[in-house]
Protein backbone atom coordinates (compact mmCIF):
# COMPACT_ATOMS: atom_id res chain seq x y z
CA UNK A 1 0.00 0.00 0.00
CA UNK A 2 1.05 3.10 -1.14
CA UNK A 3 1.20 5.97 2.52
CA UNK A 4 1.62 8.77 -0.20
CA UNK A 5 -1.81 8.54 -0.88
CA UNK A 6 -2.93 9.07 2.77
CA UNK A 7 -1.30 12.65 2.49
CA UNK A 8 -3.04 15.86 1.19
CA UNK A 9 0.32 17.68 -0.16
CA UNK A 10 3.22 16.25 -0.95
CA UNK A 11 6.63 18.58 -0.71
CA UNK A 12 9.03 17.29 -3.35
CA UNK A 13 12.24 19.09 -4.53
CA UNK A 14 12.23 21.12 -7.91
CA UNK A 15 14.79 20.60 -10.18
CA UNK A 16 13.94 21.78 -12.84
CA UNK A 17 15.34 25.87 -13.36
CA UNK A 18 12.12 27.26 -14.61
CA UNK A 19 9.32 25.29 -12.83
CA UNK A 20 6.41 28.08 -12.11
CA UNK A 21 3.10 26.78 -10.90
CA UNK A 22 0.89 29.57 -12.04
CA UNK A 23 -2.38 27.91 -11.45
CA UNK A 24 -1.81 27.52 -7.38
CA UNK A 25 -0.35 30.67 -6.99
CA UNK A 26 -3.64 31.66 -8.29
CA UNK A 27 -5.24 29.92 -5.75
CA UNK A 28 -3.48 32.10 -3.01
CA UNK A 29 -4.85 35.33 -4.67
CA UNK A 30 -6.26 35.82 -1.15
CA UNK A 31 -3.10 35.94 0.40
CA UNK A 32 -1.68 38.24 -2.56
CA UNK A 33 -4.29 40.62 -1.87
CA UNK A 34 -3.44 40.49 2.27
CA UNK A 35 0.59 40.98 1.80
CA UNK A 36 -0.41 44.07 -0.39
CA UNK A 37 -2.82 45.36 2.16
CA UNK A 38 0.39 44.51 5.28
CA UNK A 39 2.63 46.43 3.08
CA UNK A 40 0.30 49.76 3.14
CA UNK A 41 -0.77 49.97 6.94
CA UNK A 42 3.00 49.02 7.79
CA UNK A 43 4.99 51.44 5.69
CA UNK A 44 2.69 54.29 6.51
CA UNK A 45 1.30 53.24 10.31
CA UNK A 46 1.73 56.48 12.18
CA UNK A 47 2.39 59.20 9.55
CA UNK A 48 0.51 62.34 9.01
CA UNK A 49 0.33 62.32 4.95
CA UNK A 50 0.37 58.34 4.80
CA UNK A 51 0.01 57.84 0.91
CA UNK A 52 0.66 61.42 -0.04
CA UNK A 53 4.50 60.70 -0.07
CA UNK A 54 3.61 58.83 -3.25
CA UNK A 55 3.13 62.19 -5.07
CA UNK A 56 5.47 64.69 -2.70
CA UNK A 57 8.70 62.19 -2.76
CA UNK A 58 8.59 62.79 -6.93
CA UNK A 59 7.62 66.53 -6.76
CA UNK A 60 10.16 67.52 -4.37
CA UNK A 61 12.93 64.76 -6.28
CA UNK A 62 12.01 66.94 -9.49
CA UNK A 63 12.45 70.10 -8.07
CA UNK A 64 15.66 69.05 -6.91
CA UNK A 65 16.84 68.48 -10.21
CA UNK A 66 15.59 71.32 -11.89
CA UNK A 67 17.81 73.29 -9.64
CA UNK A 68 21.04 71.25 -9.68
CA UNK A 69 20.88 69.29 -13.32
CA UNK A 70 18.72 72.49 -14.91
CA UNK A 71 19.95 75.55 -13.51
CA UNK A 72 23.14 74.77 -12.16
CA UNK A 73 24.44 72.13 -14.39
CA UNK A 74 22.43 73.32 -17.48
CA UNK A 75 22.04 69.56 -18.75
CA UNK A 76 20.19 68.94 -22.28
CA UNK A 77 16.67 67.15 -21.65
CA UNK A 78 16.64 66.31 -25.59
CA UNK A 79 13.47 69.44 -25.93
CA UNK A 80 11.34 68.12 -23.05
CA UNK A 81 10.09 70.24 -20.55
CA UNK A 82 12.17 69.85 -17.08
CA UNK A 83 9.51 68.80 -14.91
CA UNK A 84 8.06 66.60 -17.29
CA UNK A 85 11.93 64.65 -18.39
CA UNK A 86 12.57 64.56 -14.90
CA UNK A 87 9.41 63.41 -13.48
CA UNK A 88 9.09 60.59 -16.78
CA UNK A 89 12.64 59.05 -15.64
CA UNK A 90 11.91 59.10 -11.76
CA UNK A 91 8.51 57.11 -11.92
CA UNK A 92 10.01 54.56 -13.94
CA UNK A 93 12.79 54.23 -11.47
CA UNK A 94 10.76 54.45 -8.70
CA UNK A 95 9.04 51.23 -10.02
CA UNK A 96 11.82 49.39 -10.70
CA UNK A 97 14.03 50.16 -7.47
CA UNK A 98 11.13 49.78 -5.23
CA UNK A 99 10.77 46.20 -6.58
CA UNK A 100 14.09 45.02 -5.99
CA UNK A 101 14.78 46.70 -2.52
CA UNK A 102 11.11 45.11 -1.16
CA UNK A 103 11.82 42.19 -2.77
CA UNK A 104 15.86 41.64 -1.78
CA UNK A 105 14.16 41.63 2.18
CA UNK A 106 11.51 38.91 1.03
CA UNK A 107 13.06 35.26 2.94
CA UNK A 108 14.78 37.51 5.63
CA UNK A 109 11.78 39.64 6.39
CA UNK A 110 9.43 36.92 5.92
CA UNK A 111 11.12 34.01 7.65
CA UNK A 112 9.21 33.62 10.49
CA UNK A 113 6.03 33.11 8.20
CA UNK A 114 7.86 30.49 5.66
CA UNK A 115 8.83 28.57 8.66
CA UNK A 116 4.82 28.33 9.58
CA UNK A 117 2.83 27.99 6.93
CA UNK A 118 3.13 26.61 3.65
CA UNK A 119 2.10 28.95 0.02
CA UNK A 120 3.90 29.46 -3.01
CA UNK A 121 7.40 31.56 -2.23
CA UNK A 122 6.11 33.64 -4.78
CA UNK A 123 3.42 34.99 -3.17
CA UNK A 124 5.35 37.49 -1.59
CA UNK A 125 7.52 38.99 -4.57
CA UNK A 126 4.13 39.21 -6.23
CA UNK A 127 2.90 41.33 -3.35
CA UNK A 128 5.82 43.59 -3.55
CA UNK A 129 5.49 44.09 -7.28
CA UNK A 130 1.85 44.75 -7.25
CA UNK A 131 1.76 47.46 -4.10
CA UNK A 132 4.75 49.26 -6.17
CA UNK A 133 2.76 49.24 -9.10
CA UNK A 134 -0.30 50.79 -7.24
CA UNK A 135 2.44 53.28 -6.41
CA UNK A 136 3.46 53.79 -9.89
CA UNK A 137 -0.59 53.97 -10.73
CA UNK A 138 -0.55 57.60 -8.26
CA UNK A 139 2.49 58.59 -9.82
CA UNK A 140 1.63 58.38 -13.58
CA UNK A 141 -1.35 59.92 -12.38
CA UNK A 142 0.74 63.01 -11.48
CA UNK A 143 2.53 63.33 -14.26
CA UNK A 144 -0.48 62.84 -16.45
CA UNK A 145 -1.66 66.05 -14.70
CA UNK A 146 1.49 67.96 -15.32
CA UNK A 147 2.08 66.99 -19.22
CA UNK A 148 -1.68 68.05 -19.91
CA UNK A 149 -0.77 71.43 -18.10
CA UNK A 150 2.47 71.78 -20.54
CA UNK A 151 -0.23 70.57 -23.25
CA UNK A 152 -2.85 71.97 -23.12
CA UNK A 153 -2.52 75.31 -21.25
CA UNK A 154 0.80 76.82 -20.72
CA UNK A 155 2.96 75.20 -23.34
CA UNK A 156 6.67 75.65 -23.54
CA UNK A 157 8.22 77.46 -26.72
CA UNK A 158 10.59 74.78 -28.24
CA UNK A 159 10.08 72.21 -25.56
CA UNK A 160 6.49 71.01 -27.12
CA UNK A 161 5.37 67.15 -26.51
CA UNK A 162 3.95 65.35 -28.56
CA UNK A 163 2.01 62.03 -27.43
CA UNK A 164 1.95 59.17 -29.75
CA UNK A 165 0.82 55.52 -30.28
CA UNK A 166 3.99 53.99 -28.47
CA UNK A 167 1.65 54.61 -25.44
CA UNK A 168 0.25 51.48 -26.13
CA UNK A 169 3.16 49.84 -25.12
CA UNK A 170 3.56 51.27 -21.35
CA UNK A 171 1.95 47.78 -20.40
CA UNK A 172 4.66 45.91 -21.71
CA UNK A 173 7.18 48.09 -20.32
CA UNK A 174 5.61 47.78 -16.62
CA UNK A 175 5.80 43.93 -16.99
CA UNK A 176 9.24 44.11 -18.31
CA UNK A 177 10.27 46.73 -15.00
CA UNK A 178 8.20 44.37 -12.58
CA UNK A 179 10.05 41.25 -13.63
CA UNK A 180 13.28 42.77 -13.76
CA UNK A 181 13.09 43.88 -10.33
CA UNK A 182 11.42 40.95 -8.91
CA UNK A 183 14.19 38.56 -10.78
CA UNK A 184 16.78 41.07 -8.99
CA UNK A 185 15.31 41.04 -5.52
CA UNK A 186 14.75 37.61 -5.17
CA UNK A 187 18.29 36.62 -6.30
CA UNK A 188 19.56 39.60 -3.91
CA UNK A 189 17.18 38.07 -1.35
CA UNK A 190 18.56 34.23 -1.62
CA UNK A 191 22.23 35.54 -1.51
CA UNK A 192 21.48 37.96 1.97
CA UNK A 193 20.25 34.92 4.05
CA UNK A 194 24.44 33.98 4.04
CA UNK A 195 25.92 37.56 3.18
CA UNK A 196 23.23 40.11 5.22
CA UNK A 197 25.88 42.63 4.10
CA UNK A 198 23.95 42.55 0.42
CA UNK A 199 20.95 44.10 2.30
CA UNK A 200 23.18 47.06 2.81
CA UNK A 201 25.49 47.28 -0.63
CA UNK A 202 21.85 47.21 -2.63
CA UNK A 203 21.05 50.83 -1.59
CA UNK A 204 24.14 52.22 -3.14
CA UNK A 205 24.02 50.10 -5.98
CA UNK A 206 20.65 51.18 -6.96
CA UNK A 207 22.20 54.67 -6.47
CA UNK A 208 25.00 54.51 -8.68
CA UNK A 209 22.88 52.27 -11.22
CA UNK A 210 20.33 55.49 -11.26
CA UNK A 211 23.13 57.73 -12.80
CA UNK A 212 23.84 54.97 -15.39
CA UNK A 213 20.29 55.48 -16.89
CA UNK A 214 18.67 58.30 -18.76
CA UNK A 215 16.74 59.43 -15.42
CA UNK A 216 18.60 63.18 -15.03
CA UNK A 217 20.34 63.20 -18.48
CA UNK A 218 19.07 61.98 -21.83
CA UNK A 219 21.45 59.32 -23.68
CA UNK A 220 23.01 61.95 -26.16
CA UNK A 221 24.34 63.63 -23.10
CA UNK A 222 26.91 61.10 -23.14
CA UNK A 223 28.30 61.11 -26.52
CA UNK A 224 31.03 58.56 -27.63
CA UNK A 225 30.03 56.67 -23.78
CA UNK A 226 26.45 56.26 -25.11
CA UNK A 227 27.63 52.76 -25.73
CA UNK A 228 27.65 51.99 -21.56
CA UNK A 229 24.20 53.26 -20.95
CA UNK A 230 23.06 50.49 -23.54
CA UNK A 231 23.96 48.23 -21.52
CA UNK A 232 21.89 49.33 -18.92
CA UNK A 233 17.91 47.65 -19.56
CA UNK A 234 16.39 50.42 -17.93
CA UNK A 235 17.47 53.04 -20.42
CA UNK A 236 15.46 51.54 -23.55
CA UNK A 237 12.51 51.20 -21.17
CA UNK A 238 12.71 54.80 -19.96
CA UNK A 239 13.42 56.27 -23.26
CA UNK A 240 10.51 54.46 -24.88
CA UNK A 241 8.37 55.61 -21.77
CA UNK A 242 9.57 59.13 -22.45
CA UNK A 243 9.26 58.88 -26.17
CA UNK A 244 5.38 57.68 -26.36
CA UNK A 245 4.40 60.51 -23.59
CA UNK A 246 6.63 63.08 -24.68
CA UNK A 247 7.67 62.69 -28.25
CA UNK A 248 11.40 62.31 -27.45
CA UNK A 249 13.80 59.79 -26.61
CA UNK A 250 16.64 57.91 -28.57
CA UNK A 251 14.88 54.23 -30.08
CA UNK A 252 17.74 52.15 -31.01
Amino acid sequence: MDKSKDWDLILKPENEWFNFNFREIWKYRDLILLFVRRDFVSQYKQTLLGPLWHIIQPIFTTFLFILIFGSIAHVDTDGSPRPLFYLSGLIVWNFFSGCVINTSNTFVGNASIFGKIYFPRLVTPISVVISNLIRFGVQLGLFILVASYYFFISPEPGHEISMNSNIVFLPFLLLIVALLGMGTGIIVSSLTIKYRDLSMFIGFALQFLMYLSPVVYPVSRWGKLAWVMKYNPLTCIIESFRNGFLGTGKLD
